[in-house]
């Protein structure tokens, strides 16, 4: 095994790695921003409580779920 392919395969592994790090990191300022907005959609109108939570949880799902699959993507690139 000759240095350039080892270090082409730490290479691979490491970009694997960031990509799985900055799919981490856009679901959580995601599901932040998905949070601020509601809390503040709720304090100015109480009384649509139900219909802002319902929606705040389906919205925070979606963004877990694509978090998830490029996570997902990022893991399976480091082993091919």
């Amino acid at each position: 095994m000759s240095l350039m392919t080892v270090l082409l395969d730490g290479t691979a592994n490491a970009g694997a790695a960031i990509g799985a790090g900055l799919a981490a990191i856009g679901a959580g300022i995601g599901i932040g921003q998905i949070g601020k907005g509601s809390v503040e959609s709720i304090a100015r109108q109480p009384e649509a409580l139900n219909d802002i939570r319902q929606n705040m949880i389906l919205t925070a799902a979606l963004v877990e779920g694509a978090a998830l699959f490029a996570i997902i993507a990022a893991i399976i690139a480091m082993f091919v």
